[in-house]
């Protein structure tokens, strides 16, 4: 299974918060599976640490490149065909990070390990 994780799953998996759900855990543990984390969800981190919002262990630029190598996962560019998809989604999600990541689900046809609810909205499979 490919599946991107959205910023909050990805910042409880990192460090090892309890309240990542068991199912999402067993799949981000799962060898087998491929995990991504979205270009929007380093955007969004940027943003809130920058902001004072978001305490990172270490500056954006070296916590990622470290998280990615010692997680296995990769890392999911933006492209144009995730953005473009935005113009005809509807507003079931106000945060514009999540709203990407949707639509990166969308287009690449995948799970989004996620708390939130709202991904469902636009139709995107959910991992909790």
């Amino acid at each position: 299974m490919r599946a991107i994780l959205d910023t909050q799953a990805f910042l409880w998996w990192v460090f090892s918060d309890a309240r990542l759900s068991k199912k999402a855990r067993r799949v981000i543990e799962n060898a087998a599976n491929e995990c991504l984390l979205s270009l929007a969800s380093v955007w969004e981190m940027a943003i809130k640490a920058g902001a004072g919002k978001l305490k990172l262990t270490q500056p954006l630029a070296e916590f990622i490149p470290y998280e990615l190598r010692a997680n296995g996962f990769a890392l999911l560019e933006i492209r144009f065909s995730h953005v473009a998809l935005l113009e005809n989604m509807a507003p079931v999600h106000r945060d514009p990070f999540d709203r990407l990541i949707a639509a990166q689900a969308l287009t690449e046809q995948l799970p989004v390990i996620s708390v939130d609810r709202a991904f469902e909205g636009y139709g995107v499979e959910r991992v909790w």
